[in-house]
């Protein structure tokens, strides 16, 4: 039976952006081994090629191994330094585009029609 007398509290982060008219789909995918600390809100990328095909790692748009380009945005902070890890992300939504973090010097305008194609869509929050 639940403890009805412990709590819990929730820090928002904004990572989510307009009135999510467009459905959050959430999933898990694994975290390829050597990312390091991948924070809540970063974009991966799908690795399509080589030894660790259908792993993700933040997106780079110099890339050549298929995570160049926007799959997914991690759903909470992981640390990959030394091992795969599954990990929750989301596969849609509206998103806030100051919350996102992209590998290398890569910013949302460079991946905004990829990531609309995977109906990911970036907003920006005014304060």
């Amino acid at each position: 039976m639940p403890d009805l007398n412990s709590s819990e509290s929730v820090t928002r982060d904004n990572l989510f952006a307009g009135t999510q008219t467009m459905p959050v789909v959430s999933g898990a995918e694994t975290v390829v081994s050597g990312s390091g600390v991948v924070v809540r809100g970063s974009v991966m990328g799908r690795i399509t090629t080589g030894g660790k095909i259908n792993k993700i790692k933040l997106v780079d748009a110099t890339s050549v191994d298929g995570s160049e380009a926007a799959y997914c945005i991690m759903a909470e902070t992981v640390d990959a330094t030394s091992a795969d890890v599954v990990e929750q992300v989301y596969y849609t939504g509206e998103f806030n585009t100051s919350a996102l973090t992209f590998g290398s010097t890569d910013t949302y305008s460079m991946h905004r029609t990829n990531m609309r194609k995977m109906c990911m869509f970036g907003k920006t929050i005014k304060a």
